[in-house]
């Protein structure tokens, strides 16, 4: 059973979420459920437990390789710069050139229950980074100045308006002054 992906203005975005205490089935059936919801979302790659409503500090991704599953995940190190274009599934259709550190160490804990670490760079770090930003309720807005927030909210506010959304949103980039 997939969920539905919560967008902008939905309050549960914008809230910390809980660690996971004890890797359980209830855990476990909840990753799947995730990862169906990543699937059929068309265009994913990444998805935080806060964007289906549920507040648990849990991630998934997949970049067609090894699926990834992380707990209460933390980014101890970061270094360098990286200017990419950065899209949401809960922010759908807006794409925006955002900077973030180049390469991360992240620790969290598998779905094993075990400790994992991973050091990435560019497209990875910039995943890791964005999803810990959901599980802590940061969007990709509050990440921007005011007069750039206010640029991408009217994109966004244009593109959520269009009278007949197509099934997979057009994707339409934003670069910011």
């Amino acid at each position: 059973m997939g969920y539905q992906i919560r967008t902008y203005g939905d309050p549960v975005l914008k809230s910390t979420a809980a660690a996971v205490e004890e890797v359980n089935g209830k855990v476990v059936r909840l990753v799947d459920n995730m990862f169906e919801t990543l699937y059929t979302s068309g265009n994913g790659i990444a998805l935080a437990a806060p964007q289906i409503g549920v507040q648990k500090q849990i991630f998934v991704w997949d970049l067609g390789e090894d699926p990834l599953v992380v707990l209460n995940p933390e980014i101890v190190e970061s270094a360098g710069e990286w200017l990419y274009d950065e899209g949401c599934l809960s922010i759908p259709g807006l794409y925006v050139e955002m900077m973030r550190p180049k390469t991360v160490l992240m620790r969290g804990v598998g779905l094993d229950g075990e400790m994992i670490e991973i050091e990435a760079d560019e497209l990875e770090a910039r995943l890791f980074q964005h999803e810990i930003d959901h599980l802590n309720g940061v969007l990709m807005f509050d990440r921007m100045t005011p007069d750039q927030r206010a640029e991408a909210l009217a994109e966004y506010r244009a593109i959520s308006a269009a009278p007949t959304a197509p099934a997979e949103p057009e994707r339409r980039r934003l670069r910011l002054r």
